[in-house]
């Protein structure tokens, strides 16, 4: 007999599995994904997500064995926590505040994660900010009985490079296998919006989908403003367009729902704008696509193009894509510094499972197993909730994964672009300025705004409130605001990380 006692997800491969298993494929989604779940799971067991596509976290209870289950997708997708109180019980789920409201629960920050965010900007690996709160990590299985923890990894993303192949069957291959994915992505009676920006993966997701209507950001400062591309992008594929115009005070605004909401501080900007996209999305669609995955995947960040560089030197610094501070900053503006925690200690097993590798293809794996379960999916998953929006990530999919694992990185980065063989499948739907259009990031106008005196008042107080004179020396934070107001504006995202963190922290542990 198994219970299903939690279920968060979307299982793409939903109408195969209810013939292999059973299950009554005519059942709203909402009572037949947990009934594949339960059957599936006495099926195979502990081999369940070699036979899920999609995203999914998920714990049940086998009244058989008297064991509890929980097991998270391959990428993490969705997020899962689990604390063990000092009766020895174990609790569990997708959302910390539900762990915090049951009876047991201790609640106390764990100080040493702060020195983590400030050179990553989220939280990397398997800790949290609260003490004895974990994360199951992406790809592994949790099992609980007789008050015996245990979990265990069932999938290690790997890589082997296979040159059988030229660039454009590798493109082939993936544009056959997003064609084939993207009926799974939406059922009959639903219908969808896409989230679209000026890049090639939101457009390519957008061109292979028969979605009517697109959703897009926008600012006044035409500096930063994707919004016209988007639009352009929308147009040309003959979709409707509508356009959030977000505000300097907009932006501020929503600061603290984003933090409490989020569970866990995380001072990547771009949050705040999806946050509101993602409200503003809802007013009209339930469902939303989205183009996380392919960046990581297929070599899409400028930083890529300096791998070979890096060599094997990267082993000693490369902790992900962002790295805000170094050590000797953070022991100058921390109150209780610990030498012993070391951003790197997070990687190190990716660089022992990467050994022997090429160095695009370990900053890759890096940024598969830390950066996008702490932040790209965290903040996907954290703002769509909270909106009451579901996002759908059809590139994120094993199935895209094993042709990026057998790409040669020589067709990710070549000499004129970045995620090549995957711009030449985008090409076969797209025109050649937007399948090869230069890769802008999900950029914010922050840097601007954080100066501006109209703007940043409450960044001001923070730096001079309770709480940062709690964890911080506030002249040294100080300096480095007073810094970037005088010109230096590469310091903005050290401030932003810092007041990030002051926010969520008022909100977790002062109100």
């Amino acid at each position: 007999m198994t219970e299903i006692r939690e279920y968060r997800g979307h299982i793409r491969n939903w109408r195969q599995l209810c013939g292999e298993l059973g299950v009554d494929g005519s059942l709203p989604r909402e009572e037949r994904e947990p009934a594949i779940i339960a059957a599936a799971y006495e099926k195979w067991g502990k081999k369940i997500a070699d036979h899920l596509y999609g995203m999914f976290a998920f714990c049940l209870w086998d009244a058989d064995k008297h064991k509890l289950f929980a097991c998270r997708d391959h990428f993490g997708t969705k997020p899962f926590f689990y604390y063990v109180t000092a009766d020895g019980r174990l609790l569990c789920s997708g959302s910390i505040r539900t762990i915090m409201a049951q009876e047991g629960f201790v609640k106390e920050l764990n100080e040493k994660m702060l020195q983590i965010y400030l050179t990553l900007t989220y939280v990397g690996g398997e800790e949290t900010f609260f003490k004895g709160v974990k994360k199951l990590m992406p790809g592994h299985l949790l099992e609980f009985s007789n008050g015996k923890l245990t979990v265990e990894r069932y999938w290690t993303p790997t890589f082997k490079a296979d040159r059988s192949k030229s660039l454009e069957e590798y493109a082939d291959e993936i544009h056959t296998t997003l064609r084939g994915i993207m009926p799974e992505v939406l059922e009959e009676n639903e219908t969808a919006e896409s989230f679209l920006s000026g890049g090639v993966d939101s457009s390519y997701v957008l061109a292979m989908s028969d979605v009517e209507v697109t959703d897009s950001c926008g600012y006044d400062d035409e500096r930063f403003d994707e919004s016209p591309l988007a639009k352009k992008t929308a147009d040309l594929l003959g979709r409707r367009n509508n356009r959030c115009r977000i505000t300097p005070e907009m932006y501020f605004d929503i600061v603290p729902y984003v933090m409490e909401n989020m569970e866990q501080p995380l001072a990547d900007a771009s949050a705040i704008v999806f946050a509101i996209g993602c409200r503003a999305a809802a007013e009209h669609t339930k469902i939303c696509y989205s183009g996380e995955g392919s960046d990581e995947f297929f070599g899409g960040y400028n930083m890529y193009r300096n791998a070979e560089r890096y060599g094997d030197n990267l082993k000693n610094f490369y902790v992900g894509n962002t790295n805000i501070m170094k050590e000797e900053e953070k022991q100058r503006i921390l109150k209780n510094y610990d030498p012993g925690v070391l951003p790197i200690n997070i990687v190190k097993h990716i660089y022992e499972e990467t050994e022997g590798l090429d160095p695009l293809t370990k900053m890759s794996d890096v940024d598969i197993q830390i950066w996008l379960e702490g932040d790209i999916y965290l903040n996907v998953d954290k703002m769509s909730t909270a909106a009451g929006l579901e996002i759908r990530m059809p590139l994120t999919d094993r199935r895209i994964f094993d042709i990026a694992s057998r790409l040669p990185s020589e067709y990710k980065i070549s000499e004129t672009a970045n995620k090549a063989a995957f711009r030449t499948a985008a090409a076969k739907v797209l025109p050649e300025e937007i399948a090869f259009r230069k890769k802008l990031g999900f950029i914010v106008p922050i840097r601007i705004w954080l100066a501006d005196e109209r703007y940043n008042a409450d960044v001001r107080a923070k730096f001079a409130g309770e709480t940062a004179a709690e964890f911080f020396n506030v002249p040294e934070i100080q300096a480095i605001f007073d810094d970037y107001i005088g010109g230096n504006s590469d310091n903005w995202r050290k401030i932003w990380t810092i007041y990030t963190f002051l926010v969520w922290y008022d909100i977790y542990f002062k109100n």
